[in-house]
């Protein structure tokens, strides 16, 4: 059963691992988002122990490593990744996911495959070894894709062959309605995934009278706030294929981030149980 999941950075709100779990118990969330880095400092037994109380789960943390840029970079966060696996993993945290840039300004298609299938094996192995499930995220406004030289990966076909690259278990697709809608996808893509794939979901939805192809990444509403996107598609084909992944809400909108943090957070919960509605059981 796919969980409503609060990543307050999603969303437009500060707030460290402590006060993430509060507010999602305040604003009605079933899971949140663990902080891997600041796990490694805290009383994982009390974080454990106020989860419980709460009846909350864990949803996605962030991958924990710049994968894109150049070598040393990748090579010095890589070689620190481990003790956060393993703060997540002491803590219950068994899913983090990360996005794919749709472009680059100069490598070709080919080597860029090469490029992010050889790094993100390497952090696949380390998130394996501990017993967590890595979700990559496409791209898909056509905007983005198209803005730098080299075209990327932006579609599910094209993560699909990401994965197929990369090869290990526990790698799958972060799913968002947002990408899902750019790239012109419809529910018949869903139905060809199966839900192991589904590592975790991001819900949105698109402002209203903009053409697909010219929609902006950093201009998306929250979920059924225009109807843009069909959701209960989404949503209901997820649910069909047995999804269980967490769920959060990633809108990028300016005027909802200009807001008090308890307003934010009190709309976006109100936003995604209404979304959750939608959903057949």
């Amino acid at each position: 059963m796919m969980k409503t999941c609060l990543t307050p950075g999603s969303i437009g709100v500060k707030a460290n691992q402590m006060e993430t779990i509060e507010f999602a118990h305040a604003f009605g969330f079933e899971a949140a988002q663990p902080y891997g880095e600041e796990l490694m400092s805290l009383p994982i037994d009390e974080v454990k122990r106020k989860l419980s109380e709460y009846k909350l789960e864990w949803g996605q943390g962030g991958l924990g490593v710049d994968f894109r840029k150049d070598d040393d970079t990748f090579a010095t966060g890589l070689k620190a990744l481990p003790p956060v696996a393993a703060a997540l993993r002491k803590a219950g945290a068994t899913r983090i996911g990360t996005w794919i840039a749709p472009s680059h300004d100069s490598l070709p298609y080919l080597a860029n495959l090469r490029q992010h299938s050889r790094r993100l094996r390497e952090v696949g192995k380390i998130y394996a070894d501990h017993g967590i499930q890595m979700g990559l995220e496409y791209v898909g406004p056509k905007t983005l894709w198209s803005a730098r030289r080299f075209p990327f990966i932006h579609t599910m076909a094209e993560v699909r062959e990401l994965l197929g690259e990369i090869a290990l278990p526990n790698v799958g697709i972060v799913m968002d309605s947002w990408h899902w809608y750019t790239s012109g996808e419809s529910v018949a893509d869903l139905k060809t995934l199966n839900k192991k794939e589904v590592i975790c979901i991001d819900l949105n939805d698109a402002p209203s009278g903009i053409p697909i192809d010219l929609q902006i990444d950093s201009q998306r509403e929250i979920p059924l706030a225009t109807g843009v996107i069909d959701l209960s598609g989404f949503l209901n084909t997820l649910q069909a294929i047995g999804c269980d992944a967490p769920i959060r809400c990633e809108p990028f909108n300016a005027a909802l981030r200009a807001r008090p943090r308890e307003e934010i957070l009190g709309i976006v919960a109100e936003s995604m149980r209404r979304a959750m509605a939608l959903v057949k059981v």
